[in-house]
């Protein structure tokens, strides 16, 4: 999935990858699509819980796999 803006919030867990997404959403333009690069598991729930109570759409989540275990990215529309 294409991304215009990319933000790795590895080694933090929640809450601070969705607080980091939440100050960085607020740089981006309407349709923009930010990437959030976590190694925190709980961005699988925590990112579409996010979106849904922020309005932003959650587009999708690819899990990888790393020599330091696994990657998620979470990719969100700025829609308001």
């Amino acid at each position: 999935m294409q991304a215009d803006v990319k933000l790795d919030t590895l080694g933090y867990f929640c809450p601070m990858p969705i607080i980091m997404t939440s100050k960085k959403i607020k740089e981006l333009t309407l349709g923009q699509v930010l990437e959030v690069v976590s190694d925190d598991e709980g961005i699988k729930k925590d990112m579409p819980a996010w979106c849904d109570t922020t309005g932003h759409q959650m587009l999708g989540l690819e899990e990888e796999n790393a020599q330091s275990g696994r990657i998620y990215k979470a990719f969100v529309k700025k829609t308001k």
